[in-house]
């Protein structure tokens, strides 16, 4: 026997071996349509008794494994059940000619057998026969099932006749030697009337029934025979049967303390209900407790009573005492180079047995030893179901990286240099089964916890081998996804050279396959998901920017009043939640305009040890239509943080959310949400929107001011022209207004204030027309239209007694000096000894200064020219010494927008 059974468990002891095979030509899905419920039938209650039968199919069975029948009877072909297609009375011979050839083959062990006819009808079809059955079409056969029972029921009777034909004692006859494959030649020449012999073949004789006993479901009895077989067989040495016996203890013992199977979930008992084995694989009954007949005949023909249950508690093994015995059979297999499959199948059952008592450490020791068991030449396809078969028993007791090895080496062997074709795509299967051994999950997003699980080195290797086995399927875009996969999850773990040669290979591999974003679904359902690159570069803050202040839109404060009705009603709530996410999705203080640049300021760093090179950069955006524009990076080698600002525009108004930006690095496309980046610092990605506002331009025919007037408000916008006038002297002043923006402009307003508290000194000296500019609106976006304003300086001094002090309460010097607005130019001040009069002889001309301001700000499609300021600053005409009379100076007028 050379081809183990790696899904043996010790109840299989108890079951009788039927195979289920085609005879003739038959169509592959209907063979398996009927092998399917051929095998629901995995156990029979026996008529006229309580027993029950198990049965365990199989539709590929090795002839030369049917030869250790007599070792352990359960694997002995007892039954036969042929399937075949037969279209005519001229082909029936022929097919039973080959149905009898079929019996041939297992003639020697075979209980019964039967034969199931597709496709025949007529007189050969309506004769009456017990071993075979003829249905008019594989659709039409609705009692296979109940023909199934019958045949297990003769399979009981003869199997009840040979239990009890050996087991009765009966004096004189001599006992028959039997014994396996290769211990033929060896007992050629004893002597058979030694009582060492005679002892040899009672003990392998008991252990024969023992068997038999526990096939037929009387537990007790095959406990008892298995014990005095190994009292027979230890008192002879017969070490490769004492072995047996004791896994028979064993398996009878298991049966009793674990009713539902040792086999998993999968091999539960159950009546009447199983699963089909698929190719090469075991069938497993279904779960059920095991149903012993206490009325059953005892091996001396007497009936049963209650002492049965304290006679099988007595006899049968404990749990402990289980793994023991196992260890001690498995001991003498060893002892004997050709019992090597029956050694491992022993190791498997044990392990089996040591994952429903949880005891991990002992079973690693049995299968360790199965490691190691030499079971001669064997072929790839052996080799890779023998190392998937240990994965599984390591995954079975716990040890998940222990099997993910297992399963990494078949997954080798499947491409081995002696394969002539190569199993790029099995090895690559299993390749993906050994990653939760590993601790390796293909979801990026497991790795954004921040705490590493698992050897990186053997994770990166793992991966590197997924990139090899999907180029070798021909899936090129399979291995840019390990690849970006490696790159983003184990960029820490990467030495230089390392980043170097990964990221030349994806170069290589994104050539002719970019990578992006869309879910990869692999033929056997699995999906995988995309990979963005958070850390090429790493964004450490995300700021949105507000609009230049020239472009910052206001409220109109004529309109605030009709807002307040449409605000949502204030409820108070003692119950504040905080998280991340409510944080990032924050409304910010500030707007944004349709149709006007917006930017967003990021701060990256560069981890790699040469340039980055990050293409088509720009802003993932939800809640209004938005035009981004992308962006080229270029970030030198491990660079500290680094502003970069992605721009874009709205197109509609409403709330817009910043939700990440995309990159295209190396070939792959990102999508990377803020959502997704813990380390990230912002103050909020929420904006809103406001509809598009007219832009105005306004120049002026005056020179500009050499000061710059700082904004009253955050509503007003300045700039300043100047001019000197005379008091009486009397200019105009031309304002070209002119609409760069791409909205019309339909009101238009003009204001004027002075900026002084001593309005007592000031009269009114600027008028204008607005019926003229008035007439050009609206005003079309490129379109112009100009204003007159009309200055005229006209100042009274008389009767100014306080003007002095008033001036003084400024901080101003009144000494004659040229000064101008105390708003503009801080002099210093007069000291308090120094005389208000200029020194004798010198008569200087003191002037004034006017500042005129023009503010504006603009809001919801009209433009408002909110206020004209004019600063008006008197400076009192000094009287000299030697003068006759008061001489008014000249007026000088500083005009600031």
């Amino acid at each position: 026997m050379s081809v183990p059974d790696y899904m043996q468990c010790a109840e299989d002891h108890q079951t009788v071996l039927v195979v289920v095979q085609p005879v003739g030509i038959v169509p592959e899905d209907q063979f398996f349509r009927i092998y399917k419920r051929i095998a629901s039938v995995s156990q029979v209650n026996i008529r006229d008794s309580q027993r029950l039968l198990y049965i365990r199919y199989r539709h590929h069975y090795l002839p030369e494994n049917n030869e250790w029948g007599d070792f352990q009877t359960h694997r002995k072909v007892v039954g036969l059940i042929a399937i075949t297609t037969c279209s005519s009375a001229k082909e029936w011979p022929q097919t039973a000619e080959r149905f009898h050839g079929q019996k041939e083959v297992y003639s020697s062990t075979l209980y019964d057998s039967r034969l199931l006819v597709f496709g025949l009808q007529g007189e050969i079809a309506e004769q009456q026969r017990t071993d075979m059955a003829f249905y008019p079409s594989f659709e039409n056969c609705s009692d296979v099932e109940k023909r199934v029972e019958d045949f297990v029921e003769s399979i009981f009777i003869v199997l009840e006749s040979k239990r009890l034909d050996r087991a009765t004692d009966k004096s004189g006859d001599k006992i028959p030697l039997l014994c396996v494959p290769f211990e033929k030649k060896d007992f050629v020449g004893l002597d058979t009337d030694s009582r060492h012999y005679k002892k040899r073949c009672q003990g392998r004789m008991r252990k024969h029934v023992g068997d038999l006993c526990l096939q037929a479901s009387m537990l007790q009895d095959a406990l008892v025979h298995y014990h005095m077989a190994v009292e027979l067989l230890r008192g002879v040495n017969d070490f490769l049967w004492l072995g047996a016996a004791l896994e028979g203890l064993c398996s009878a013992s298991v049966i009793f303390h674990y009713p539902g199977g040792t086999a998993g979930k999968m091999a539960g008992r159950k009546p009447s209900v199983s699963q089909p084995a698929d190719a090469g694989k075991r069938h497993r009954p279904g779960a059920q407790e095991v149903l012993i007949d206490p009325g059953a005949l005892t091996a001396n023909g007497i009936s049963a009573d209650t002492s049965t249950e304290i006679g099988r508690a007595k006899n049968c093994l404990s749990p402990e005492d289980i793994i023991e015995k196992y260890k001690e059979a498995i001991s003498y297999y060893g002892k004997y180079k050709n019992a090597g499959v029956i050694e491992l199948e022993a190791c498997v059952k044990a392990v089996r047995v040591l994952a429903i008592q949880k005891r991990a450490r002992e079973a690693s020791e049995f299968l360790q030893n199965a490691v190691y068991i030499n079971l001669g030449q064997l072929s790839e396809e052996e080799k890779i179901q023998r190392y998937s078969i240990l994965s599984e028993l390591y995954e079975l007791i716990g040890f998940h990286r222990k099997s993910a090895f297992f399963k990494r080496v078949a997954a080798m062997q499947c491409v081995a240099p002696t394969i002539p074709e190569p199993g790029w795509r099995a090895c690559y299967k299993l390749l993906l089964e050994t990653l939760p051994g590993y601790s390796l999950s293909l979801d990026p997003k497991d790795f954004s916890k921040g705490t590493h699980r698992g050897w990186a080195a053997v994770q990166m290797r793992l991966l590197h081998e997924l990139v090899y086995a999907s180029r070798r399927m021909g899936n090129p875009g399979l291995s840019v996804r390990h690849l970006s996969f490696l790159l983003q999850t184990m960029l820490d773990f990467l030495s230089d050279q390392e980043k170097k040669e990964v990221t030349q290979s994806l170069e290589n591999y994104t050539s002719k396959c970019p990578g992006g974003m869309e879910v990869i679904t692999l033929p056997d359902g699995l999906k995988l998901p995309p990979v963005p690159f958070t850390k090429l570069p790493i964004v450490r803050s995300v700021k949105l920017l507000n609009l230049p202040v020239s472009l910052r839109p206001h409220k109109v404060k004529g309109l605030l009043g009709q807002n307040l009705s449409a605000a949502s009603p204030f409820i108070y709530s003692p119950i504040i939640m905080h998280n991340r996410g409510e944080e990032r999705c924050k409304k910010i203080d500030f707007q944004w305009v349709q149709g006007d640049v917006c930017e967003v300021q990021l701060m990256v760093y560069n981890p790699m040890p040469y340039e980055l090179r990050v293409e088509n950069m720009g802003l993932l955006t939800s809640g209004v239509e938005f035009e981004s524009l992308p962006a080229a990076l270029s970030l030198p080698a491990e660079s500290g943080l680094y502003p970069v600002t992605l721009v874009g525009v709205p197109r509609t108004a409403g709330n817009i959310t910043v939700n990440g930006y995309h990159t295209s690095v190396f070939g792959v496309t990102s999508d990377c949400l803020l959502e997704s980046l813990p380390g990230v610092k912002t103050s909020g990605c929420l904006v809103e929107v406001i509809p598009a506002l007219p832009r105005l331009q306004l120049n002026t025919s005056l020179p500009r001011s050499a000061h710059t007037p700082q904004p009253m408000s955050k509503e007003e916008l300045s700039s300043s022209v100047s001019v000197q006038l005379f008091n009486g002297e009397t200019q105009q002043l031309t304002v070209t207004l002119e609409n760069i923006g791409s909205e019309d402009i339909e009101t238009l307003e003009l204001t004027s204030k002075t900026m002084s508290t001593k309005e007592k000194v000031f009269g009114e000296f600027l008028n204008w027309e607005l019926e003229e500019t008035l007439s050009h609106l609206p005003l079309k976006p490129g379109q112009a239209v100009t204003l007159t304003i009309n200055i005229k300086v006209k100042l009274d001094f008389s009767g100014q007694e306080n003007l002095l002090q008033d001036l003084n309460d400024d901080g101003i010097s009144v000494t004659g000096l040229p000064i101008s607005s105390p708003l503009r130019q801080v002099l210093k001040p007069r000291p308090d000894n120094k005389p208000v009069s200029s020194e004798s002889g010198k008569v200087e001309y003191s002037h004034i200064k006017i500042l005129l301001y023009f503010r504006g700000a603009m809001q919801n499609y009209s433009l408002d020219l909110y206020q004209m300021y004019v600063a008006l600053h008197r400076y009192v005409c000094i009287k000299q010494k030697k003068s006759t009379g008061n001489q008014h100076l000249p007026l000088v007028q500083h005009l600031a927008p």
